[in-house]
């Protein structure tokens, strides 16, 4: 995501013109998802498929997420694969395609009216993913480089438009049954191929690149990251298979093993890269980093306790099976997003304003572009709020939740303030 090489064509760098973009999207989605879970909070905790919840769900895992993550890998792609972009333009049709589709989709869910506002902004959404596939496929294709990280980043993506796809079919399914049953018993495969498949498969791939590149680590254990490779797809595999044949528990349990195994090894691999750095000081976007690997376990337990309750009760325990969501949404992968913004943002604004100037004179370093100090209130107000909401969702407590959501309401706020302050960054003389 990051590179010293030039921005221009003829470099591996991706033009800022068609990364910025995403980052801007992501940011304001954020804000919104933080504004609709405030004024939801006291009727999210009723079920997990009810109008309101699903549209919360869905602008984080795509206007947050997804679009953060398109973004940054059209810059990190060309990096890892040391190859440019394969086409700048897919790139910015991908931003519009998903732009233009994820409000739509939100809409109809917010709404709950499932006909050609969701079925649209879910078939350009769709499009989007498939023109992104193309775009790396391109990219790596072009490549005499084989990157593990690259592969993790590709095969993510397929199971990105594995879940649009069964998306697709559970939206048409509630209009126009077409499915043997209701679309709400497709809901976990559906969600765990988006979790596990898209974002956990990418976050591993991406963060096992990343962490030892802004630590300066000279750890490497490729082997190690193909074992993860294996264990996060196998189990995901089995447990698709699992559920489309009715499968045993036990099944169910050596998917989520095969999972947590992976996840074990990327805490020891984050774990072998943070002793074997060079650089001693760890700076904050950094520790909030690898305050979301630790984060990663958090949905697990909530997991084993929401299959636990359903073997032994013989029954779903909703505020588990919510909270499980919320530490996924807003745990894990808010911290990796919101840590890695300001250790990847500032290198791209700063290729943008100063690469030209660079050796004319005295100019600020990325980290100079944004304040240190709002960067400290952005990690101890998402921190608070998102252990309040935590114990609330557990405690079923509206007071806890509304206020929990009001912090990571400020949460965005500062977030979008120091993005947007970052994006129209102009020169300065020193």
């Amino acid at each position: 995501m990051i590179s010293s090489g030039s921005n221009s064509e003829n470099g591996n760098t991706t033009t800022w013109k068609v990364v910025l973009p995403f980052y801007g999207y992501a940011a304001v989605s954020f804000f919104i998802a933080t504004v609709m879970l405030f004024f939801s909070a006291a009727d999210i905790m009723d079920h997990y498929f009810l109008p309101h919840s699903l549209a919360i769900v869905h602008i984080m895992a795509l206007g947050w997420g997804t679009m953060i993550i398109l973004g940054a890998s059209h810059q990190l792609i060309p990096v890892l694969i040391e190859t440019k972009l394969y086409s700048n333009r897919l790139a910015a049709y991908s931003f519009i395609l998903a732009g233009t589709g994820i409000p739509l989709l939100v809409y109809g869910f917010y709404t709950f009216n499932p006909g050609n506002s969701m079925l649209s902004g879910g078939i350009l959404i769709t499009l989007a993913i498939f023109i992104y596939i193309i775009n790396i496929a391109g990219s790596m294709a072009a490549s005499r480089q084989q990157s593990v990280h690259a592969f993790f980043i590709f095969t993510a993506a397929l199971w990105l438009m594995a879940t649009a796809i069964a998306g697709l079919l559970l939206l048409y399914n509630l209009s126009h049954p077409l499915l043997p049953k209701s679309s709400l018993s497709y809901l976990s495969v559906h969600a765990h191929i988006g979790i596990v498949g898209w974002f956990l498969l990418l976050v591993l791939g991406v963060g096992s690149r990343l962490i030892p590149m802004f630590l300066i680590s000279k750890y490497n254990a490729p082997r190690q990251l193909w074992l993860m490779y294996g264990l996060i797809n196998g189990g995901l595999l089995s447990f698709v298979v699992a559920f489309l044949n009715n499968g045993h528990r036990t099944w169910w349990i050596l998917s989520i093993a095969a999972i947590t195994a992976a996840l074990i090894l990327f805490g020891r691999y984050c774990y072998c890269c943070y002793r074997q750095r060079i650089r001693n000081k760890v700076d904050g976007q950094m520790k909030v980093s690898l305050l979301s690997v630790l984060m990663l376990l958090l949905p697990v337990i909530f997991l084993l306790a929401t299959i636990l309750s359903l073997i032994f009760l013989s029954k779903e325990n909703t505020s588990l099976i919510i909270t499980y969501g919320f530490t996924i949404f807003f745990g894990w992968l808010t911290a990796i997003i919101i840590g890695m913004t300001f250790k990847t943002l500032p290198f791209i604004v700063w290729n943008k304003v100063y690469h030209q100037l660079a050796g004319k004179g005295k100019t600020p370093t990325p980290k100079d572009l944004f304040s240190g100090t709002l960067f400290t209130c952005i990690g101890i107000s998402y921190v608070a709020g998102f252990l309040l909401f935590t114990v609330g969702s557990l405690l079923q407590c509206v007071i806890l939740l509304q206020t929990a959501a009001a912090l990571l309401v400020i949460t965005a706020l500062l977030y979008n303030y120091t993005v947007i302050k970052l994006l129209w960054h102009k020169p300065v003389a020193l």
